[in-house]
């Protein structure tokens, strides 16, 4: 019980990091430019495609550091060419444009590398068991991944908190006519922040592609949650977002670890149920829906997330 304990532990706080990864940047996009991103999720996958076809000649390492760059790049040519000219048609356009740009990446992802998952592994320095808990091992990866998600808030809350870049940054969101007064490229600063956030997310599909499967569904495996992680948290809040993403990942990872059922609870307080009633049903089939409830429930009890702050 209390290896499962643990276990159930160190996976969802590893699961929690990798959503975090994944929100950080589509928070940074919408806490300073506005924009809620759908094709967030498309430029992961394509960051854990651009690392495969990196590492066939540069390694893992060479992949680390290129492919986020590369994602990062091709944010900025979208942002310059097409939503900097769709942004002053308002929030449904940029929506409906994000969308769209969804299948266009999805399509290309097809067309370059297949519908079939590729051969992208975990780079052998770090295919090894860290440490070991009553027989169970824990791979280093695991370890790597949770460090990188670390230090990744880290630098974030640095560069935006700490430094004048951070602080010109904030400002052009707020009070962009003031910024620009100063001598400020307010529209090439939207560009730079657009493609941070989509280099982050190019980032966290270099972690996760190996350690889960690159494969053109990808996206759509991690859409949605990471959605629910950004509104939970609280819309354009760093911190929310860290917060969310492991409470998320702890629950979604205890749930579907879990091989009993409501009924089975209320047995032991001597309320009987059927077995075959809805709450004869293991709470491990509730696993997956668990977030997309909580989402709901905060919307109805905290509709800004737990740590977002209130619009005027």
């Amino acid at each position: 019980m209390l290896e499962s304990f643990i276990f159930s532990l160190l996976n969802g706080v590893l699961y929690g990091m990798l959503l975090f990864m994944l929100a950080s940047g589509l928070t940074l996009i919408f806490g300073m430019m506005g924009v809620l991103n759908f094709a967030h999720a498309s430029f992961y996958m394509l960051g854990a495609y651009c690392a495969y076809s990196i590492s066939q000649y540069a390694g893992f390492w060479g992949a680390l550091v290129l492919a986020p760059i590369v994602v990062g790049l091709v944010g900025a040519l979208t942002e310059r060419f097409g939503l900097r000219n769709v942004h002053k048609h308002g929030h449904v356009a940029e929506l409906l444009f994000t969308f769209g740009l969804v299948y266009v990446i999805d399509e290309l992802v097809v067309l370059l590398w297949g519908r079939v998952p590729v051969d992208y592994n975990i780079p052998g320095i770090l295919d090894f068991t860290l440490f070991s808990i009553y027989g169970s091992d824990f791979p280093a990866y695991r370890g790597f991944i949770l460090l990188v998600a670390i230090a990744m808030f880290g630098a974030i809350y640095v560069l935006l908190v700490r430094t004048r870049v951070g602080m010109i940054i904030r400002a052009s969101l707020s009070h962009p006519d003031m910024v620009g007064a100063l001598g400020h490229n307010v529209p090439r600063i939207f560009t730079l922040v657009f493609a941070f956030g989509t280099g982050l997310a190019g980032l966290a599909g270099v972690m996760a592609g190996n350690y889960f499967i690159t494969e053109p569904g990808m996206a759509y495996a991690m859409g949605p949650i990471v959605f629910v992680v950004v509104i939970f948290g609280g819309l354009g809040s760093l911190g929310g977002a860290f917060v969310a993403s492991l409470i998320i990942g702890l629950v979604t990872t205890f749930a579907v670890g879990m091989n009993y059922s409501i009924a089975d609870l209320l047995a032991g307080m001597g309320i009987t149920f059927g077995q075959d009633s809805v709450l004869g049903v293991d709470l491990s089939r509730f696993g997956l829906m668990l977030p997309y409830l909580m989402m709901v429930l905060i919307l109805i009890v905290r509709p800004r997330g737990l740590m977002g702050a209130r619009e005027s």
